[in-house]
């Protein structure tokens, strides 16, 4: 797929591992500008040194998306340094593992905050610059699990989840009139450093839900958010794409 973002500057949150890597690359690879943000630089600077060795334009920013004057610095330094902002990625989520049954007030609000917070503070501190670049593009990552799915151990993240896309269809419509479009892509089980990290029983048990044969890459969700982030894509908006290889399609486990 090959979708020109010459000139365009685009901001990854969490955008250094994972799904947020593959975003950033997919993206610096169609000729955009980069800035990859993450609480920790060490990642977003290895990330940078790659693209750039390979003739791309990428830049580590620091912030913690929990916190608003973190989030409002990076986007202010962004835009003063690149000429603006052209395309949000609010893609920074964590997603622990606690039963309902254990959890704390202290456990469910560390979720909330940073993937369905964070996700507001990102859009909201970009939006004067969303609104000037004449092309605004918002893409949030989401999850099958809480909008059509669920997880044990993961109630609160799915409800962080769920609450992305309620907030993202409200602000497709409050950012219509400035024609920037706001859409969501929804990954299934994909393969990254994080998902690794629940042990190889879980990811042959989530192999085999999969009617594709196995988990998705980066690159599978990058390609979807790029085309929301596409000229060609500037009619859609309020919308969401689930990239899970057929996994919430069977009824039941012997329907492939």
């Amino acid at each position: 797929m090959k979708v020109d973002l010459t000139g365009k500057v685009v901001l990854v949150t969490g955008g250094s591992k994972g799904i947020g890597k593959g975003i950033s690359t997919v993206f610096a690879r169609q000729g955009a500008h980069v800035v990859i943000a993450a609480r920790g630089l060490d990642a977003a600077n290895e990330l940078v040194t790659a693209l750039k060795a390979d003739g791309y334009s990428a830049s580590a920013i620091a912030v913690d998306v929990e916190n608003y004057e973190s989030v409002d610095h990076m986007a202010r330094e962004i835009a003063a340094t690149y000429g603006g902002i052209d395309i949000v990625c609010a893609n920074a989520g964590i997603f622990p593992s606690v039963k309902l049954e254990e959890m704390t007030t202290a456990d469910w609000d560390h979720v909330l905050d940073v993937n369905a917070r964070g996700t507001m503070f990102t859009v909201k501190a970009c939006l004067p610059y969303l609104k000037e670049a004449a092309y605004g593009r918002v893409v949030i990552t989401s999850s099958i699990t809480g909008p059509v799915t669920g997880y044990a151990g993961w109630t609160h993240y799915a409800a962080s989840k769920a609450a992305q896309l309620g907030f993202m269809r409200t602000a497709a419509l409050e950012l219509a009139p400035y024609k920037i479009t706001v859409n969501a892509v929804m990954p299934g089980n994909i393969a990254t450093e994080g998902l690794d990290g629940l042990g190889e029983d879980y990811l042959q048990k989530m192999a085999k839900a999969i009617p594709f044969g196995g988990l998705g890459s980066v690159e599978d969700i990058a390609y979807a958010a790029l085309f929301l982030s596409s000229k060609e894509a500037s009619f859609i908006t309020g919308q969401s794409i689930i990239i899970d290889g057929g996994q919430t399609l069977p009824e039941d486990s012997e329907a492939f």
